[in-house]
């Protein structure tokens, strides 16, 4: 029994470092084809729900479907606060992006600890919360902050810098896989949103081209990110139930690819 036990967990490690190594190649590849490619493309690609698909694939293949569809319950909610976190960048950037990056992230932390501590863990509720944010959010950098769009930049990247997303994007998906096995679903489906991506795009480009473009960025970033990774994550909550874990991951990324050209279309005939 002991030395099944010792298997079983140096396998769920195994998995674990797995999670750790996909998950930061694949969200760093998408962090610098965002960074490089204009804010409407660089927030579209932003946005593709490449964080929350590995998380939830992972917190699958860990543990079972069922614990990752469960774990979606929580998504829509936290996207929400995605959302605001991105109105208080933009609203605290006029300091510097480092005081604006730093009352964003507390106010994220603040909310999302309101939301363990008081133990929400209901869909229909978190899509609620997420349509208000989307639609005031939005509402708020369109109509309050007028942002604008910024054409293509071609921006060089140090290997730190790489490396830097590359260990921080593998430890948020690692770590939405850990909380899920060790404090369940609602903290697994909590981290597993996390604005791992606004946060790397936010801060290389307001280091490298300034605050002001990274303002620019965060309307599409919102856009695209809001809408793909809720749209992914529904899609997970009932395939990963109806199939197996592989053919409910095609199915949930082809719904997310359909949804993600209506966003490239939005973006590129409305958005100014």
């Amino acid at each position: 029994m002991g030395r099944a036990r010792t298997i079983m967990e140096d396998l769920f490690y195994f998995k674990l470092f797995l999670a750790f190594a996909v998950g930061s190649t694949m969200v760093t590849l998408a962090t610098v084809a965002a960074e490089s490619l204009g804010s409407k493309i660089g927030g579209l690609i932003g946005g593709i729900p490449s964080a929350v698909a590995i998380s939830l694939f992972f917190i699958a293949y860990t543990e079972t479907p069922r614990l990752a569809s469960e774990a979606t319950n929580m998504v829509p909610l936290t996207m929400g606060l995605n959302g605001l976190f991105l109105v208080v960048y933009v609203g605290l950037a006029k300091w510097g992006a480092w005081m604006a990056m730093a009352g964003a992230l507390f106010f994220w932390f603040a909310l999302a600890g309101l939301v363990l501590f008081l133990k929400f863990n209901n869909f229909s509720f978190s899509l609620l919360f997420y349509l208000l944010s989307l639609f005031g959010s939005y509402l708020i950098l369109e109509k309050c902050y007028h942002l604008p769009s910024t054409e293509k930049i071609s921006l060089r990247y140090t290997p730190l810098q790489i490396l830097s997303r590359a260990l921080f994007s593998g430890a948020m998906i690692s770590g939405a896989v850990y909380l899920s096995r060790v404090a369940g679903p609602v903290w697994g489906g909590m981290m597993a949103p996390f604005p791992t991506i606004y946060i790397s795009t936010l801060i290389i480009l307001a280091r490298s081209k300034g605050v002001e473009f990274s303002r620019r960025i965060t309307k599409p970033l919102l856009i695209s990110a809001m809408i793909n990774v809720v749209v992914y994550a529904t899609a997970v909550r009932y395939f990963y139930l109806l199939f197996d874990l592989a053919l409910g991951t095609v199915l949930a990324l082809g719904v997310s690819a359909m949804s993600t050209y209506g966003i490239y279309w939005f973006m590129k005939n409305k958005m100014k």
